[in-house]
C-alpha cells in the first residue's frame, strides 16, 4: 500500500494501544499520521503518552493480570465512548487476556486479537515446538523434563539453554530469557533456580544453536484466510542482550522465501488471524531456519514495516472496519534501530571484543527507521531520554 498523509475514511473509530512502549507508539504513530484518534492505556510510565498521535494517555493498575486488564479496558470504553475502536495488545500477558476473553470484549470493541485457539500455540512454547515438529518446520532439539531426574535425559555433548514455556511466569523474576549450561551439573543448578520460580513442569531444555546476528531472522505478517495479506522478512543482526535477546536493536529486511514458507505453515495450522511474527535461529550445523518463538502480537521492530512500504498496523486497521487492503510485500535492504538500547549494548559487546568498532560504525550509515526518533514527532525522544535511568531500572531497557 502507497503511503500517504491525510484522514481516514472512518477516522471516528478510534484505537486503543495497550502499553505506550515503543511498539505501542509505533501502532500511535501509524495511525494517527492518517486521522485515526488513538487512547493508550499503560501500568508503567511510557514515552506513548508524549506523542503527538496520542489522543489520551491513561495510567492503569498491574495489567500482568487477566481479569484485572479485561475490566479496565471495558470501564475505559464506557467511560470514554470507546464503543467499536480497535484494540492493539502489546504484550503477552495481554494478548492473552483478550485472547480468553474474547466473547466478553467483542461486544465493545474490535480485535486485531484472535482467539485462544490461535493464540495458545504461540502463548505456550511446549505447544509451538511440538506442533511445528508435526508440521515439518525445523525447531532445535527441545526437552520437556517435569522433574530434576528427567534431566538424564538431556544431551549436554553440546551446550543448551533452559527456558521457560511461558515467558511472563519467568521473565518478571529473573529479566532474562533464557540461561545457559555448559555442563550437566550447570543444567541441574539452572533447573533447580527456575523451579523455584515458576515450579516443577513449565520449563524447557533446548540445544544451543551457535552464532550471533549473522543467523538471527523474523517474519513478520497480517495474516488472514490462510495467507499473508501484508509480510516482511528481516536479518535480526543485533538484540538486547547480545546472548539471548528480549528485543531487537538493529534489523534489515532481506528477500528469504523459506521463512515465509515455514512460517505460513504454522499459521494456517492455528487459522491465525491478525498480526504475527515468527524467529528464527539458521542453525550452522545444518544450515535450516529453526523456529524458535512466535509473538501473537506486533513486535519490537514492526515499524521498520512503514519505511519497507508496508504499514502494519493501519493495514489491520483497515481490514477491521472493512475497507479494502491490497497485498503487500516490504522491500528487502531497510535499516531499522533502537538506539536507546543498540549503543549500549553495543559498548558491552565491544568491551568484550565481540564486536569491533569500525564494524558497528559501518552499520550506523543508512539507516531508514529510528525505534522511536521522528522530527514529526519528537518528544517521545526526548521523553525517553530523560526516562533512561527508570527504563534501566525497571526493566534493564
Amino acid at each position: 500500500m502507497t503511503r500517504r498523509s491525510g484522514r481516514s475514511p472512518s477516522a471516528t473509530v478510534g484505537a486503543v494501544v495497550i502499553g505506550g512502549d515503543y511498539q505501542g507508539l509505533g501502532i500511535a504513530r501509524s495511525l494517527g499520521r492518517y486521522g485515526v484518534p488513538v487512547v493508550v492505556l499503560d501500568d508503567e510510565h511510557s514515552i506513548g503518552r508524549m506523542s503527538r498521535y496520542v489522543s489520551k494517555y491513561e495510567r492503569v493498575g498491574d495489567l500482568r493480570d487477566a481479569g484485572y486488564t479485561v475490566r479496565t479496558l471495558l470501564d475505559a470504553g464506557r467511560r470514554l465512548g470507546l464503543d467499536g475502536w480497535v484494540v492493539y495488545p502489546t504484550r503477552e500477558e495481554t494478548v492473552a487476556a483478550i485472547a480468553a476473553n474474547r466473547d466478553d470484549l467483542l461486544g465493545s470493541f474490535r480485535l486485531v486479537t484472535p482467539g485462544w485457539e490461535a493464540v495458545r500455540p504461540a502463548w505456550d512454547k511446549r505447544e509451538t515446538y511440538q506442533r511445528a515438529e508435526r508440521l515439518g518446520i525445523p525447531i532445535p532439539r527441545c526437552w520437556f523434563p517435569s522433574t530434576r531426574q528427567d534431566l538424564a535425559e538431556v544431551d549436554v555433548s553440546r551446550p543448551v539453554i533452559l527456558k521457560p514455556a511461558i515467558k511472563e511466569h519467568f521473565f518478571y523474576e529473573t529479566r532474562a530469557k533464557a540461561w545457559r549450561a555448559d555442563t550437566r551439573a550447570e543444567l541441574e543448578q539452572a533447573f533447580d533456580r527456575a523451579t523455584a520460580i515458576v515450579g516443577e513442569g513449565e520449563m524447557i531444555v533446548q540445544q544451543l544453536i551457535e552464532g550471533g546476528g549473522d543467523r538471527q531472522f523474523g517474519y513478520g505478517a497480517f495474516f488472514k484466510d490462510g495467507v499473508a495479506v501484508a509480510e516482511m522478512t528481516a536479518r535480526r543482526l543485533r538484540q538486547h542482550p547480545s546472548d539471548f535477546g528480549r528485543a531487537s536493536t538493529y534489523v534489515e529486511t532481506i528477500d528469504e522465501p523459506e521463512l515465509a514458507k515455514h512460517s505460513w505453515k504454522f499459521l494456517q495450522d492455528v487459522d491465525y488471524y491478525g498480526l504475527v511474527e515468527l524467529e528464527y535461529k539458521q542453525d550452522p550445523a545444518d544450515g535450516q531456519f529453526k523456529l524458535l518463538d512466535v509473538n501473537a502480537r506486533t513486535w519490537g521492530y514492526h515499524t521498520l514495516g512503514y519505511s519497507a512500504g508496508v504499514d502494519f498496523p493501519y493495514l489491520v486497521y483497515r481490514d477491521q472496519l472493512g475497507l479494502p487492503v491490497e497485498p503487500v510485500q516490504a522491500r528487502a535492504g531497510v535499516r531499522w534501530i533502537r538506539l536507546a538500547t543498540d549503543l549500549p549494548n553495543a559498548a558491552k559487546d565491544l568491551r568484550a571484543r565481540r564486536l569491533r568498532l569500525g564494524e558497528y560504525l559501518k552499520t550506523l550509515r543508512g539507516i531508514d527507521a529510528e525505534a522511536v526518533f521522528s522530527l514529526r514527532d519528537p518528544m517521545p525522544a526526548l521523553y525517553e531520554i530523560a526516562m533512561l535511568p527508570y527504563l534501566a531500572v525497571k526493566r534493564g531497557l
